[in-house]
């Protein structure tokens, strides 16, 4: 499992592979690699054949087994469907995907007939996220036209 921060899912007990709607039990945690991976050592996964199959799989866990993000952030599970409008309240779409480029994350808007725009996480264009309303405020960039050719 690879996160941002592993040293926070020291007292992870269950998690959710690949969806299931059942959880497996976290018998043993271990972090490594100078704390960004952990190892997980799971219930009913016994040899290296076993673990060998779940190579690849999407751990999940329940929202409030998160540690509270920073002040000012959120997880990406916040922000992915929130509906973006600009500043006068005029709606430019859904976020449905967030683009990690480098030191700012790039937020995809959307709209309804498939167009997209893209809003990087900068606070003069970040307005406000509101995930309870499952809203965010954008500034639309405005690129001037210099007539260069």
């Amino acid at each position: 499992m690879t996160t941002d921060r592993p040293e926070q899912m020291t007292d992870l007990r269950r998690v959710y592979l690949d969806g299931a709607e059942t959880p497996t039990r976290v018998t043993r945690l271990r972090l490594q690699k100078g704390g960004r991976e952990a190892i997980l050592k799971l219930e009913g996964v016994n040899d290296r054949n076993a673990a060998e199959e779940l190579r690849g799989a999407i751990v999940q866990i329940r929202a409030n087994q998160l540690p509270p993000p920073e002040e000012g952030s959120y997880f990406y599970f916040q922000i992915i469907g929130l509906q973006a409008e600009d500043e006068a309240g005029n709606p430019l779409g859904e976020v449905t995907e967030i683009i990690e480029a480098g030191e700012v994350d790039v937020y995809v808007v959307t709209a309804p007939d498939g167009s997209q725009q893209l809003f990087p996480a900068l606070h003069d264009v970040v307005l406000e996220i509101d995930p309870p309303a499952r809203r965010m405020v954008v500034r639309p960039l405005i690129y001037a036209d210099d007539g260069a050719e």
